[in-house]
């Protein structure tokens, strides 16, 4: 079996469970933060252990549930946990789960991380938007052969090379800027570097990396940016502050206070999601 095909009975499976509900809107909550879902109604449950094919977490802070329902009133498929390439997955499996949300017709996604933040000025639990990323991970999930069938019919979509201008759609990112405005909060906007993990990074890394731009890091988004964009799947990306990188804080790092940093601000996340949802939804239908 193809890893198309294999995609394609992943789909047919959630597909079912999904009945009339058709999600346009994809969300990757990732660690410490997956109690977003919550805010998810009539909700719709499938274990990732129960989808043919799909890669299974083993990292704490990710439940591995695929939730689906409405948030905002609009249709929603929301991972709550991810796996990553540090899990000793392929890239091609951890971005499974995004090919999957592409046959299932989805056409935006807001991909959420724990991050590092690198730069001075970052608090513990802010929220920052991303405006690029640097791939430090060694590898692309597109290296082997093309299959032009993952555009599923989306114009410019499924190409051997794409355009990465624009990795994080602008006019998503205005829209979450409108959105936390009246929720009372402010976004800025950073560069968020991808690493392999699992160690954290040294701080000659850090300070390396504060050279090349970037502004916040972390070991995820960045494999399922790239294979959003090359299904012409349009891409906001959103880090939690959890923690200052090695270097910049006078505690060793550890994973704990990550978890317990994504916490303290799910609740935020979740308001702000809301209505991201709501307008990213309005975008995207009329369109359609």
């Amino acid at each position: 079996m193809s890893y198309f095909d294999e995609v394609s009975e992943a789909a047919h499976f959630v597909r079912a469970k999904l009945g009339s509900l058709k999600p346009r809107l994809g969300i990757v909550l990732g660690s410490g933060l997956g109690a977003a879902a919550d805010a998810v109604h009539d909700r719709v449950i499938v274990p990732y252990d129960d989808i043919p094919h799909f890669p299974k977490s083993t990292v704490e802070g990710h439940s591995g549930l695929l939730v689906a329902g409405t948030l905002g009133g609009t249709p929603v498929l929301v991972m709550q946990g991810r796996v990553h390439f540090y899990e000793g997955y392929s890239l091609k499996e951890v971005t499974f789960p995004m090919r999957v949300m592409g046959a299932l017709g989805v056409r935006a996604v807001i991909l959420t991380n724990a991050a590092g933040g690198i730069i001075d000025g970052y608090k513990i639990g802010q929220l920052v938007l991303i405006a690029d990323h640097i791939n430090m991970m060694g590898w692309n999930p597109l290296v082997g052969p093309n299959d032009p069938r993952f555009a599923f019919g989306r114009p410019n979509s499924g190409l051997r090379f794409f355009d990465m201008s624009e990795a994080y759609s602008k006019r998503l990112r205005q829209v979450a800027t409108q959105a936390a405005e009246l929720e009372g909060q402010t976004l800025e906007e950073g560069v968020y570097l991808a690493v392999s993990g699992p160690s954290f990074e040294t701080p000659a890394e850090i300070r390396a990396f504060r050279t090349m731009g970037a502004t916040l890091v972390g070991m995820s988004t960045v494999p399922e940016t790239i294979v959003a964009r090359h299904m012409g799947i349009e891409v906001l990306g959103l880090s939690c502050v959890t923690n200052l990188a090695s270097g910049l804080s006078a505690t060793p790092l550890n994973h704990s206070e990550v978890f317990e940093a994504g916490k303290l601000v799910e609740r935020k996340l979740a308001e702000l999601l809301e209505r991201i949802a709501m307008w990213i939804a309005a975008l995207v239908e009329a369109e359609a």
